[in-house]
């Protein structure tokens, strides 16, 4: 069973970001693991999270990204989509990826943006 399916109801998503975050920048190349990043991916997947791979990276690039996850033991469930909940729920696929929180080296909380900081 998907972690989606649990009683219908929606999961808590997370959007995580490759190069920066999950791993450093080392762009076109993999740098060396973000081991606290990936450590609270693997307490939110223990927890239920659906862990979405939100990366620039697309092609080879995406999928040498994807296949450094697995072999590292990186829980990530979709890449560069949305989940299955999402995509029933909404009826289709959107361009934007939907997360509850989307965690990024070059993120910006709003809240922060807006004040000027």
């Amino acid at each position: 069973m998907k972690k989606e399916d649990v009683n219908g109801d929606m999961p808590r998503i997370i959007a995580v970001d490759f190069d920066g975050t999950i791993v450093k920048n080392k762009w076109p190349e993999i740098g060396e693991i973000n081991e606290h990043v990936v450590k609270e991916m693997r307490r939110e997947d223990k927890n239920g999270t659906v862990i979405i791979l939100w990366t620039c990276r697309t092609g080879k690039e995406l999928e040498e990204a994807i296949k450094f996850c697995y072999e590292n033991d990186i829980p990530i469930d979709y890449a560069n989509e949305n989940c299955e909940w999402v995509k029933n729920h909404f009826d289709g696929e959107g361009i934007k990826v939907f997360a509850h929180k989307y965690i990024d080296d070059k993120a910006v909380y709003v809240d922060d943006w807006v004040k000027g900081a």
